[in-house]
């Protein structure tokens, strides 16, 4: 019963997790920069 559980939540954690998108551009004290495209200032 646990090994079943433990594979139905790993399945669940795989199917449902984002994936991150990393950029370049260095960052503030604040950890947030300007996307120099759009304009947008944005913290990580």
């Amino acid at each position: 019963m646990k090994t079943t559980f433990v594979a139905a939540l790993s399945a669940a954690i795989i199917a449902f997790a984002t994936s991150a998108h990393a950029h370049s551009g260095g960052t503030d004290q604040n950890g947030c920069h300007t996307n120099h495209k759009t304009g947008e200032y944005h913290c990580h």
